[in-house]
């Protein structure tokens, strides 16, 4: 296989580089070398709970699908034809396997410090040859069904979705990865098999390696278990962000759970998505640093907050930006998260009629920098980061460059647009009486 086509990344800054390879079934394979104790694989697709609509290859109309259906596909998968699982197997190999689905991808993966040939023939054979039966199914209806009665009895969960609901009307992403108990209950066989045909073809999909193990290794095993053709071109999906306003869809969600304090999310909606890749990673590093100019606990509103007693000590913050959806969310506990949200806006237009202070900045840039360094300590996190960029069509090297670049303007210039009352959102969890 050492013919294949393939590109190099290398960062001087970061002292890192990994290859791409691209397989003749269409997979494009990553190694990034890494000389750790443990070798990290992750296999995944571009496919995750916002992509309910699209048009399959060969049709010209859209189609739509049950919310939770690529939860459910990541669920069935392990399951094999021949009545095995393929969770067990690994366990014989005593490699730590496991999956997830979030809004936008699927991944599928392992940590192992023996066994690595195996294990990786397993994580290939089992997501490349699914098997579904209408026993199967029902099965695992009752399984996922109880998943999210979990996720529905969680506090944070509810408010977290609460905060989606408020800010989207429409947008898949306001509903829960999992779907409902009533969505689920529409998935058959027949349906997991369209999905899985749009959207685990090849070539809409990515195979992670990062450990001490050579690209030769890992493209030997990973020819030995994948077909010699080119698998078709993925599916088209539906930008659903582009009918979405700009405005919060509500200004308030509350609900009330068993909690002893109340929770809270503040969510503002961001419909000004770059379209280009790299546009978009600046977006995210320009919004990340902004952010931790205003809300870290380096800063005047954390500590004023705090010290009055008006937030618990762990709040949360962050910028979430994905080809379809984006949003600053900030989270914690207070007994009055009305007031909270006042505090928070009354200090935004503090700032705005001040200015931002440039050592503000170049605190936050040193933070942000220092962070995106770190991660490259961890074989999964590189692997996990690794696989977000390349579902955003995106560089993971290239990021700290692109934070390099960041300028005290640029952050001045998206502070002019973010954070306005009309995009805000708040969702609480309250205590019940």
């Amino acid at each position: 296989m050492n013919n294949l086509s393939s590109r190099v990344y290398t960062s001087k800054l970061l002292g890192e580089s990994y290859e791409r390879f691209s397989h003749p079934s269409g997979l494009d394979i990553y190694v990034f070398p890494k000389k750790m104790s443990a070798t990290y694989a992750l296999f995944g697709t571009k496919y995750g709970s916002v992509n309910n609509s699209f048009v399959p290859v060969g049709a010209s109309k859209p189609v739509t699908v049950p919310d939770g259906i690529a939860h459910f596909l990541e669920h069935k998968l392990f399951f094999n034809e021949d009545g095995s699982d393929s969770f067990e197997r690994f366990s014989d190999y005593g490699a730590d396997a496991n999956a997830y689905t979030s809004f936008n991808k699927t991944a599928y993966l392992f940590s192992c410090t023996d066994n690595f040939e195996q294990s990786l023939s397993e994580l290939i054979d089992f997501v490349t040859h699914p098997y579904f039966t209408k026993e199967s199914v029902e099965a695992e209806i009752g399984i996922i069904s109880e998943e999210i009665k979990m996720y529905d009895d969680s506090p944070g969960d509810r408010c977290f979705y609460g905060m989606l609901e408020g800010m989207y009307k429409d947008h898949s992403i306001r509903r829960n990865i999992c779907g409902s108990e009533a969505s689920i209950r529409e998935i058959t066989e027949d349906t997991l098999y369209d999905c899985y045909r749009a959207f685990y073809c090849l070539s809409n999909m990515a195979l992670i390696v990062c450990g001490d193990v050579s690209a030769e290794e890992v493209l030997r095993i990973a020819d030995a278990h994948l077909p010699k053709e080119r698998s078709p071109r993925a599916v088209e999906r539906i930008n659903e962000n582009d009918c979405e306003a700009p405005c919060a869809f509500k200004g308030r969600v509350e609900q009330k759970m068993q909690v002893s304090k109340p929770l809270f999310n503040i969510g503002f909606k961001d419909v000004d998505i770059p379209k280009d890749p790299r546009e978009r990673q600046k977006k995210d590093a320009v919004m990340s640093i902004l952010d931790e100019m205003l809300f870290s606990r380096a800063g005047k509103l954390y500590n004023s907050l705090f010290e009055r007693k008006l937030i618990s000590p762990a709040m949360s913050y962050g910028y979430t930006v994905s080809e379809t959806f984006a949003y600053n969310s900030l989270g914690g506990e207070a007994d009055d998260p009305e007031t909270v949200l006042k505090e928070i806006m009354c200090h935004i237009e503090s700032v705005r009629a001040s200015g931002l202070s440039e050592e503000d900045f170049l605190r936050a840039k040193r933070v942000m920098y220092a962070e995106s360094v770190k991660s490259f300590d961890s074989v999964e996190n590189i692997a996990n980061n690794l696989f977000s960029f390349i579902c955003e069509d995106a560089e993971l090297l290239e990021y700290t460059d692109i934070l390099g670049e960041i300028s005290f303007e640029d952050v001045k210039m998206a502070f002019e647009d973010a954070f306005r009352p009309e995009t805000v959102t708040l969702s609480v969890v309250f205590p019940l009486e």
